[in-house]
C-alpha cells in the first residue's frame, strides 16, 4: 500500500477555497487576563465556535466534498472520541452520503447525541479510541465503506491547516503557536501553513502525559505506542498516526506533555476567561502555554482551542475542584 502524499501549502490554500461556502472563519480573540497569566500576547483561535464544536469540521468538509461517485454510493465510515465523528457526520449530511461512526463505549455523549442527529449511525465498541478504530477498519473491510482515517488523510490535514491560514491572515505578527495533539492532524496543518508563511513562526504541539503516543513517536523518530489513559479524550490516542508524524518530524519546532490535571485547570480558566464553551483538548494549549511561560514571555503566542464539546457531567467535576487563576 502506497504512502499517502504529504499535503503543501497549495492544499491548504485550496481547501480554504472548497470549505468556504460552507465553513465561516472562526474568530481570533486577545484576552487581557490570559496575558497577565502567561506574561505574553495571547490570541486565542476559536475553533470551538465551528458548527460541531471543534476545528476537525473543516477537513470533513474538504475531504467528503471531493469523494467520487463511485465513494459517494458506498458511503463512508470513521472512528472517534467524537470531535472527527461529529466533523465526518456533518460533512456527509451536507454532501448527501451515509455514514457510521464507531466510538468507544464511554465516549462522551454529548457528542454521540451531536453524531446522532447529525444522521450518522453510532457504534459504540470497545473500552478505548484504539477499540472502535479497529471496529470501524474491519467493517470498512467487510462491507466496501470509504474509511475516514482521522490522521492518515492528506484532505482531512490541509483542510485542518486553515485554522492556522486563518489567523495569520488576521494577525501575521504571532510568532508562536501552541497546538493540541491527539492524532496529530491540527499540528501537522498548522505546521504546513505557518511554515510556508513564515518559516521563523515556532509551532509547538502538546499532549497529555496520559496518552503520549506522538510525542513519543516525534522525540525518537519511529512510530510508538503509549498507554491512552487520558480523562481529554480528544488527545486520547494510543497509537500514533504515521502521515502526520512525517510532517511533525520535519516541520514542529516543539513538543511538550502536560498533566491532566494542568489540562483540567486550564480548562476552567477558558470556560471562566473566554466566557466560552471549552474541552479538555481544546484547553491544552493553554496548558503548555503556562507551563512554558518563562520561555514565552513579551511573545505574541495564538493558542489553538480545538473543540468546545463538554458534557454537562464533565463541566460540573471540572467547577468542583480547585482550579488556577
Amino acid at each position: 500500500m502506497l504512502e499517502p502524499k504529504e499535503p503543501a501549502f497549495v492544499d491548504v490554500l485550496d481547501a480554504a477555497r472548497q470549505i468556504r461556502p460552507y465553513l465561516e472563519p472562526t474568530p481570533l480573540r486577545r484576552y487581557p487576563a490570559l496575558d497577565r497569566l502567561v506574561g505574553a500576547e495571547i490570541y486565542v483561535k476559536h475553533e470551538n465556535h465551528n458548527p460541531t464544536g471543534a476545528f476537525k469540521v473543516r477537513g470533513g468538509v474538504n475531504l467528503v466534498s471531493r469523494l467520487d461517485e463511485d465513494e459517494h454510493a458506498r458511503g463512508v465510515i470513521a472512528a472517534s472520541t467524537g470531535n472527527h465523528g461529529q466533523s465526518v457526520a456533518y460533512a456527509a449530511r451536507l454532501f448527501g452520503v451515509s455514514a457510521i461512526i464507531c466510538a468507544p463505549a464511554a465516549a462522551n455523549p454529548v457528542k454521540v447525541e451531536s453524531m446522532q442527529d447529525l444522521g450518522a449511525e453510532v457504534v459504540l465498541q470497545g473500552e478505548r479510541y484504539d477499540d472502535a478504530r479497529r471496529h470501524a477498519e474491519k467493517l470498512a473491510r467487510e462491507h466496501g465503506y470509504r474509511y475516514i482515517h482521522s490522521g492518515d488523510e492528506p484532505l482531512l490535514i490541509a483542510g485542518v491547516g486553515t485554522h492556522t491560514l486563518e489567523l495569520l491572515q488576521e494577525q501575521p505578527d504571532v510568532d508562536t503557536v501552541i497546538v493540541p495533539v491527539g492524532g496529530g492532524s491540527g499540528a501537522a496543518g498548522a505546521c504546513i501553513a505557518a511554515k510556508a508563511i513564515n518559516p521563523g513562526i515556532r509551532v509547538i504541539g502538546v499532549q497529555s502525559e496520559e496518552a503520549k503516543s506522538a510525542y513519543l513517536s516525534w522525540k525518537s523518530g519511529e512510530l510508538t505506542e503509549s498507554p491512552n489513559r487520558t480523562r481529554a479524550e480528544g488527545l486520547a490516542t494510543a497509537a500514533p498516526f504515521e502521515l502526520p508524524q512525517r510532517i511533525l518530524r520535519r516541520l514542529l519546532d516543539d513538543f511538550v506533555l502536560v498533566a491532566d490535571d494542568e489540562i483540567d485547570a486550564a480548562t476552567a480558566v477558558m470556560i471562566e476567561k473566554t466566557r466560552t464553551m471549552v474541552e479538555a483538548a481544546g484547553a491544552a494549549a493553554l496548558a503548555a502555554a503556562l507551563k512554558l511561560k518563562a520561555s514565552l514571555r513579551d511573545h505574541r503566542v495564538a493558542l489553538i482551542c480545538s473543540g468546545g464539546n463538554i458534557s454537562p457531567v464533565q463541566l460540573k467535576a471540572l467547577f468542583s475542584a480547585k482550579v488556577i487563576g
